[in-house]
Parts: structure tokens; sequence; C-alpha cells
């Protein structure tokens, strides 16, 4: 039986199956940050494990609670980064790495055609560049770091098909809150998507980390591109170890096929509860917003604080909202410093943070009180996700927020004078 592009991952790392069995399959790296460690570390020392299977491909990246922001996630830390010596695993300092689902592909310890497990949902975020990236528990970590090793339900696959070119102010956000509206928040629960079509080539290799990273709302247990030349060449500048990419085989049977006219998409923004329903554009203009957050593993890179720089230029914030940029990670940060667009942010009224995952999960730097509404890049915006229970967070690109921080309320760019 021909293979999903899933299958033939595993079948490749000795998980060969077909669907709904389970396989063992070795693990190419594994990684957690400072919120998921800790537990992972204590499990690891529980099970009498004493050594890490390969320190070059365990990894611990701060980006939750960093810089620390109290006793608690000072020590927190100081438990991954005492671990991380003894064991001669990867360690990150914050301020010299990012946000881990930015960080490790920029840095390309994460590849094409490998099998990547974090202690993070968003580890989906790795499909863009056709690796199996899924999250997975602190304690299945911590056996992963003792083995090299973990075992899959094989899922089915869902077959996305991109067609077209998307209009001004759509990116990949767009696309996947489409997506998701379209099957819904639990769409592809415990099945991998697999994005093709000639659209692929239309979306920068950005808008595709973002649409993977989402795959997780409705419920995916990967998002994954079939690699093109410009996924290979972002992967070729700065590989640590080799790789070799994965293709689905022709013939391959599908759960479910889908096809998106990118053409036809416009900036609907995702409202909350229930998360990223669908919602008329024209009831969204009428939502006042308190805060701007541009920043987060699906919408902090590059691309995204240009696409918010060419808002804000010659714009200040409304002066009721306050903004917070944060950018992915420190080769972000450096190139948006270099390129002169932090200057933008600076003179439009937003704060700026070091590279964190900052008030997305409600961590700090941008926490919301009551009654406040937040218009957010992240991607997540569950009841008391960004602070107080009574607070709401709605889900948009970063052009889309920028214009909504100019406006205060909610605001298609494309309607700025």
């Amino acid at each position: 039986m021909p293979r999903t592009m899933i299958q033939t991952i595993l079948a490749r790392h000795g998980g060969d199956g077909d669907i709904g069995s389970i396989v063992e399959a070795q693990v190419d790296f594994g990684f957690a940050n400072d919120i998921t460690a800790p537990p992972a570390i204590e499990e690891f020392l529980r099970m009498g494990a004493k050594r890490v299977f390969d320190p070059a491909r365990c990894a611990i990246v701060p980006d939750h609670f960093t810089p620390p922001k109290d006793i608690q996630s000072a020590e927190q830390l100081r438990i991954c980064r005492d671990f991380a010596a003894e064991q001669g695993i990867l360690f990150f300092e914050p301020g010299k790495c990012g946000v881990e689902h930015a960080f490790l592909p920029e840095e390309g310890y994460v590849l094409p055609g490998e099998i990547a497990v974090g202690a993070d949902s968003h580890t989906c975020t790795m499909g863009a560049l056709g690796t199996l990236g899924t999250g997975m528990g602190s304690t299945d970590l911590a056996a992963i770091w003792a083995l090299g090793k973990t075992w899959f339900k094989v899922p089915p696959s869902i077959k996305v098909t991109l067609e077209g070119i998307p209009g001004p102010f759509v990116s990949g956000k767009d696309v996947i809150l489409n997506i998701i509206g379209e099957i819904g928040v639990d769409g592809a629960r415990y099945m991998a998507l697999e994005f093709h079509g000639e659209g692929v080539k239309n979306l920068s290799l950005d808008s595709r980390f973002t649409m993977a990273n989402m795959g997780i709302e409705c419920g995916a247990k990967a998002a994954l591109f079939v690699p093109d030349e410009t996924v290979l060449e972002y992967a070729r500048r700065n590989p640590k170890r080799p790789f070799e990419p994965a293709y689905p085989e022709a013939g391959a049977q599908y759960h479910r096929e889908l096809t998106v006219q990118l053409q036809h998409l416009t900036p609907p923004g995702g409202v909350p509860q229930p998360a990223l329903q669908r919602k008329a554009r024209k009831g969204l203009r009428e939502v006042k917003v308190h805060q701007v957050f541009i920043g987060s593993c699906t919408n902090g890179r590059l691309e995204d604080i240009r696409a918010a720089a060419s808002v804000l230029q010659g714009r200040q914030l409304a002066p009721s909202v306050r903004g917070v940029l944060i950018p992915a990670s420190r080769r972000v940060f450096s190139a948006a410093a270099k390129e002169g667009l932090l200057d933008v942010f600076i003179e439009a009224g937003f704060s700026i943070c070091t590279p964190s995952c900052g008030p997305c999960l409600g961590g700090h730097l941008g926490i919301l009180g009551k009654g406040e509404v937040c218009i957010s890049t992240s991607n997540r915006n569950f009841t008391g996700r960004m602070g107080h229970r009574d607070s709401l967070v709605y889900l948009a690109n970063p052009a889309v927020a920028a214009a909504s921080g100019v406006t205060g309320r909610i605001t298609d760019p494309a309607d700025l004078d």
C-alpha cells in the first residue's frame, strides 16, 4: 500500500505500519522548554536513566518565562541549566535563542525527513520543513531522552491542496484559520495534515511555518508540507547533520481531501470561544481592542514584522491601545533592527521585548485584565489564555493586528486611509 508522507517518515525510522497500528520509531531530536523540561528531568531521574541517548540531539530552549519574571521561574531555569550541564545537552540562555519553534529550525537543529519531538504542543511547526514534528508530554520526552525512540499510533492523513495566489494582506495565518474554520477545531484530531499544490509556492516559508504551527488547533498530530526547493535551500544553510527529505508515495490513500483557493481568502480573524470560530468581518469591525500583540511561534518571524511595519509606517497606535512586539528569535530581532523595522514600532508606540513567548500563554509581558481585549498574532484564544478569564483574544495576521492598533478596533489594513 503506498504511503502518505507521515507513513514514509515513520517507516524510515523503523516505524513501518498500517494506519492505526502501533509502531516504535527512532527520534532524531528531542527538546523541551523552561516549563516542560523540569518535569521531564524529574521523570528521567525517576526512571533510573543515567545518560541521554545523544547529547547533540537533546535540547532545552528556555522561552516561556524568560527572562525569569519571578523566583519560581528563575528556579525552573536553574534546574534546566544544571541538568543540561550535567548531561552535556544543548542549552541556550535567554537572549541567545528565542521561541523554540522558531529558533531550532533557524539554527539547523530540525531538518526535513526527520522526527522531532518537543514537550510542547506547537512542535507541529516543524512540519513546514517536511519534518514529522509533534508535541508530547514531559514523561514521553524523558523516555525519548533516555532511549532515543518512542511509540506512535500511525495516523490517517488529510490531503490539503492549495491553489491560486493570495491577495493583498493575506498570509498563511488566514489560510490556516480558513482551514480550521472549514473542518472544525477537532476536524483533524490525531490525523496528519499534508499540504500539496501549486499554491504552496505562492506562500513564503514563514507563512508555511505559521500554518504548520496551527495544525494542532484542529487536533492534528502533525502538519506536513511536501518539501520543495524553498525548503531545501533553507535547510541547506546551516544543517547540524546530514538529512534526506521524505515525500508521500503516488497513490497514497487519504482520510479526506480538501482544496483551498488562496485568491478567494480574506483576513477574517479568529474570535474567542468557541476558539477560531469564523465570524463575518462586518461584525469584527465593531470590536474595540486594548492591546496588540505581534509575536509568538506563530507570527513572530521577519516576514510578520515587515508586514506589520508596512502598516504602521508613519502611523501611531490609538491613544487607548498599547502594543507589544516580541520577535520570535535572536536572528529575527537582529534582522529587524538592521532593516530599521524596530524604529517603526518605537515611533508607533510599541513596547519591544527580548525573544520569548511573552503574553501568548498568559506568562508575562502583556497580561490582560478583566474585560480587556487583545488582537494577537498568536495561535490560541481559549478562555483566560492571555490573562483574566473575562478578557478576550482575537487572532489575526500581523497586518490586521497592526491596523487594528492604529484605529483602536479590529480593522482590515486595506481600509486604512
